[in-house]
């Protein structure tokens, strides 16, 4: 019974017919190759990523960190000296900003003056270049209002003596949340 009209739907295929066309194969080839590529870029541009974020890490990690500053008037009220401590480095940072120098037989010494309590001695300033540091802990700046320099006789007084008033320069202490 074979009629013309009935389609037969039993009949095996040939394997020619089952065989993947050769530009699928190509494409599918071409594509992993794309994929592979992406992959190894990805990667190589995360570790340069990681590598830039660790040098720009140990960049900061030498950078000073300002973390108390002030700056001190003089009886004008112009600016007369700039006074900053990084604690990583354990000084204050001292810069004049005016051209007052001590005299032959005298010395100025920095004071922490804290509301309520007598000044305490910072130390003395010997050098007369325009910076200079003198050694310190941030815990020394731990409540002080005010930063001043008084003129003393040369190499300064003991802290229990008390400093010369009036004084020379003295401003307020800044101290930075980071």
């Amino acid at each position: 019974m074979n009629d013309p009209h009935t389609v037969q739907t039993d009949t095996p295929r040939s394997p020619a017919s089952r065989r993947v066309s050769p530009w699928w194969r190509a494409l599918a080839i071409v594509l992993l190759l794309v994929l592979m590529l992406g992959w190894a870029a990805s990667a190589s541009l995360y570790e340069q990523l990681k590598a830039q974020v660790g040098h720009l890490q140990a960049k900061v990690a030498n950078v000073p960190q300002i973390r108390h500053i002030a700056v001190l008037l003089d009886d004008q009220g112009a600016p007369a000296m700039l006074v900053t401590m990084d604690p990583q480095t354990g000084v204050l940072q001292l810069q004049r900003l005016n051209e007052v120098k001590e005299g032959r037989e005298d010395s100025m010494q920095l004071w922490a003056v804290k509301d309520g309590q007598p000044p305490r001695s910072l130390g003395v300033i010997e050098s007369k270049f325009k910076t200079l540091q003198l050694p310190a802990q941030e815990a020394s700046l731990a409540g002080v209002a005010e930063l001043a320099i008084s003129v003393e006789d040369k190499g300064g007084v003991p802290e229990a003596q008390g400093p010369r008033l009036p004084w020379l320069f003295k401003g307020a202490l800044v101290h930075k949340a980071i």
